[in-house]
């Protein structure tokens, strides 16, 4: 569809053709009136196109947040505890070749509006069947867990497939409103921030959603998941077109895989930042993974079974989204006044303090450690992801900078987040003792774990002096 050509067409329309030549013979007051009709008009059409791709992210992230931080909960429920680290690891995995190859495809074959709504209904549908082979593994009038192990064993692969197809539409999305935002002689910069909040939002939403229908620990958060991928897979349809690359412009698989970045590691400052990212990224996915788990861990405990974060832990871990959308503004702010090796060195220490929190706290008369924990990972998040963009944006020749910035995200959420989701769930699996979990143990561990990388980070990593501003 080219709807945001139409609506451009139309203020053309009505300028040039009916306006124009009624008022050509006319005074200055009527030429002034053309002008503010069409300015008008196009104010319009500039904020329906925001709306647009704002409705879009918003349902891009609400098919991610209807299970990314409850699935965890789920597993224990069917008794697959010992593979949330296997789970949450796939993310990882596939990101690190899937969102590459998919933009080579759109590149050079399918429209990124149509590929973006293409993996999204793939998605769905492999998410369905694991939803379908979940409801396989339950009986069907008790919803309680039966010993079928291959229908429960079903559900990863089918898990797997899912994520490998959604995983690459966090980008794809990002292109698609990057090309409306041009067409429209918009500043991406400027404009896309307040729609991709909308992202947030639609997480959150489903977050919500999941926790008030009880569905935190069973396979309809799979449903709604797949829900929302159908629904943005038809509202795909209405996008503006991308232009698919064409003779020279197309990239080679060299460059389109970022494998030029790898070049940096040559640079000992650029090696030793990448090591960091990775390092750093090992703590990324964990509490996506295992913090529901935990929460609903303390039903067991007589003092805490009725309090609101056991039985409402997806909203009460939702505050750690809202704190990431806050926290976000807070960056510029920071960076000016300490710089940005300060900035990520804050970002690692609010990892420590994420996870000794939770280590402390309990949802009863120390729910407010848990409410300052998720405060806390906006921080945490947000302050080592944008900082370290930044750097590398700043420390790298522009005809490399895409693929250092896709080598970047390789290191935290590919590399990082995969070795720590498995090794994070080998501490979990090494501290528990007749199925019950030495939450405090794991808790500490993580925070120790995170300490130490921030020390070494702070003595190691030495940027450039006008790389620290």
């Amino acid at each position: 569809m080219q709807g945001l050509t139409m609506n451009m067409l139309d203020v053309i329309f009505l300028k040039e053709i009916i306006l124009s030549p009624l008022l050509q013979n006319s005074s200055s007051f009527p030429h002034l009136l053309s002008f503010l009709v069409s300015l008008r008009l196009n104010n319009i059409v500039i904020m329906n196109l925001k709306i647009r791709l704002s409705l879009m992210n918003f349902l891009e992230f609400a098919v991610w947040g209807a299970y990314l931080t409850s699935m965890g909960a789920y597993l224990v429920n069917i008794g697959m505890a010992n593979n949330i680290g296997s789970f949450y690891a796939m993310q990882g995995i596939v990101s690190i070749f899937m969102p590459a190859l998919m933009g080579i495809i759109a590149d050079r074959w399918i429209p990124a509006q149509r590929l973006l709504g293409l993996c999204q209904l793939l998605a769905a549908l492999f998410m369905f069947a694991a939803a379908f082979y979940g409801y396989r593994a339950t009986t069907a009038n008790m919803g309680v867990p039966t010993e079928d192990l291959a229908d429960t064993m079903m559900i990863f692969p089918m898990y797997s497939l899912s994520v490998a197809f959604y995983m690459p539409t966090l980008a794809l999305s990002n292109s698609v409103a990057y090309n409306a935002l041009t067409q429209a002689g918009m500043d991406t910069v400027k404009d896309f921030p307040p729609i991709r909040v909308f992202g947030t939002v639609g997480f959150i939403c489903t977050m919500w959603l999941v926790d008030l229908l009880g569905f935190q620990t069973n396979y309809y958060q799979f449903v709604v998941s797949g829900i929302c991928g159908v629904l943005l897979f038809l509202y795909t349809f209405t996008l503006p077109a991308c232009p698919v690359s064409t003779g020279d412009e197309k990239k080679s698989f060299t460059d389109a895989f970022g494998l030029r970045a790898f070049s940096l590691f040559k640079q000992k400052r650029m090696a030793i930042f990448f090591i960091f990212s990775m390092m750093l990224g090992v703590s990324l996915q964990i509490t996506n993974g295992f913090a529901n788990p935990f929460i609903q861990s303390f039903k067991s405990i007589a003092e805490y079974a009725g309090t609101f974060g056991v039985n409402h832990a997806n909203i009460l871990i939702s505050l750690s989204q809202i704190s990431e959308t806050c926290c976000i503004l807070l960056i510029p702010f920071f960076m000016k006044r300490y710089g940005i090796k300060n900035v990520m060195l804050i970002a690692m220490f609010a990892w420590v303090l994420r996870f000794g929190l939770f280590a402390i706290g309990n949802p009863g008369n120390g729910v407010w450690l848990f409410v300052l924990s998720m405060l806390v990972y906006g921080v945490a998040f947000d302050f080592f992801n944008i900082s370290g963009s930044l750097f590398v944006d700043r420390s790298t020749d522009p005809h490399l900078r895409s693929s250092a910035q896709g080598l970047f995200m390789l290191m935290t959420n590919g590399i990082g987040a995969t070795l720590g989701m498995l090794g994070a769930q080998q501490i979990v699996n090494t501290h528990t003792i007749n199925g019950e979990v030495d939450w405090q143990a794991c808790w500490l561990i993580f925070a120790g774990y995170a300490l130490v990388v921030g020390i070494a980070f702070a003595l190691v990593f030495r940027p450039k002096k006008e790389e620290l501003r």
